[in-house]
């Protein structure tokens, strides 16, 4: 019987709301815990996004872990006021500071006591120990801290509130254009497309430009829809403004390839009134002439496909819809409801294994040799990759080992059309790798 995890198929759920809160104006994210919490985030997402990004801690030592940490929380505020002076600040509880039963919220009503009248950072908190759950379930409970804490009700105004997951900055990047070229007013839920995919600087920036403003998040109470690209999480996200304040609140799966990406912009004419902007109407017929010029290298084909819960479901769709037989759907997540939705979604989900609540251990003993053409997923796969001598697309986080992971797209049927080329690409690569003929023209 196995008693440990092995090569986690996940990351730490205070990870997630570190990322959530970068999607926040002038916002540091500060972890109630240890060093090392907060030294292995950064060391994460630095080199996944290639940018400085820090993220503070309370400095647990042995004495806090007995009698409580209240005084290193107050410390730690005070520190990045004085040395950053941020507009927020997002705090997400460790393992540690949940086992011993921290009481976020009575510290920060203390702290703000001491403070009397004096302006503060907006603070916001989220419990976040990684015993229970991922860095995506870590990522939709920070957002949901998030709208709880601002979201206020003043008039009813055109506005949709999108959460769209742990998607790549370029992805986000899509979904602005997306509403832009609606022409409705967009709410981005953890924007955080310039903070961790920004330029140059002319002078050094303690905290790095972008994301949604305090007071734009505080008018997501008035917003006339919320959406959120995810059919698995039961909490967090829009879900308080929808359960508290009344709003039309729905959820999809994360829109990748054709029939997923319909199914978004079908619900975009819907509340926004407007039909299908001919842009995307043409965007979409340029993937099907793609799928259809493809499919004689994509057919018949198998993969494997592990990460977040959210993303392998889309992607799951994505491959049967292109012809690849997903054999294996596997996520670290204990998600249960991932299998019903596979079977919702798909044609022909008695072709599909799903796993769930599994680390890269158990992967490994799944997939033989054979059994897939090649494995999508993100870079913790590549021992896999190189066991199996299959090659591995590079999708979702973290990727590590490979550069531009801020600039993958996924969604919408342009980001679709990007990862369809890198899909047949790879496939007639194999192709041109084991022929003895050695083809240059396929």
């Amino acid at each position: 019987m196995k008693t440990a995890t092995q090569n986690a198929c996940k990351l730490c759920t205070p990870l997630g709301a570190c990322l959530a809160f970068k999607g926040v104006e002038g916002c540091i994210p500060l972890l109630h815990g240890s060093q090392g919490c907060a030294t292995y985030m950064r060391r994460y997402t630095i080199s996944h996004y290639r940018e400085p990004i820090d993220i503070a801690s309370t400095s647990f030592t042995e004495d806090t872990a007995i009698f409580g940490g209240g005084r290193n929380l107050t410390t730690a505020i005070n520190n990045l006021i004085s040395q950053y002076n941020p507009q927020a600040i997002g705090i997400a509880s460790t393992c540690l500071t949940e086992t011993i039963g921290e009481d976020m919220n009575l510290l920060l009503s203390e702290f703000r006591k001491q403070h009397g009248e004096n302006p503060l950072p907006t603070l916001f908190n989220v419990s976040t120990p990684s015993y229970r759950g991922t860095h995506a379930d870590g990522y939709w409970a920070a957002i949901g801290a998030i709208l709880s804490s601002l979201a206020k009700q003043e008039f009813p105004r055109n506005l949709g509130v999108i959460t769209p997951g742990l998607v790549s900055p370029e992805d986000l990047r899509q979904l602005k254009k997306v509403f832009k070229v609606y022409d409705y007013p967009l709410l981005l839920m953890g924007d955080y497309s310039e903070t961790l995919d920004g330029g140059v600087w002319e002078s050094y920036k303690k905290i790095s430009p972008g994301g949604v403003p305090v007071e734009q998040i505080s008018q997501a109470g008035d917003a006339s829809f919320c959406i959120d690209f995810t059919t698995l999480t039961q909490n967090g996200g829009t879900k308080y403004l929808g359960d508290n304040l009344n709003k039309q609140r729905f959820t999809i799966p994360m829109p990748i390839g054709v029939q997923l990406s319909d199914r978004f912009h079908r619900l975009m004419r819907k509340l926004t009134g407007k039909e299908i902007p001919e842009e995307f109407v043409v965007m979409r017929n340029r993937l099907l002439d793609a799928y259809t010029d493809a499919h004689k290298y994509t057919f018949g084909k198998k993969a494997v496909v592990y990460g977040e819960a959210e993303l392998v479901l889309s992607m799951a769709v994505f491959l049967e819809e292109i012809g690849i037989v997903p054999v294996l759907c596997a996520t670290g997540s204990d998600t249960k409801l991932l299998k019903a939705e596979i079977e919702q979604n798909l044609k022909h989900p008695e072709k599909v294994q799903v796993e769930v609540d599994l680390d890269f251990d158990d992967l490994t003993s799944l997939v033989h040799k054979g059994d897939a053409d090649f494995l999508i997923g993100n870079s913790k796969g590549y021992k896999l990759s190189k066991a199996l001598d299959i090659p591995l697309i590079r999708i979702g986080f973290p990727i590590h080992d490979r550069f531009g992971a801020a600039r993958v797209k996924h969604i919408d049927y342009e980001g679709s059309l990007t990862l369809f080329d890198r899909v047949v690409n790879t496939l007639i690569e194999i192709k041109q790798n084991t022929s003895e003929i050695g083809y240059t023209y396929i």
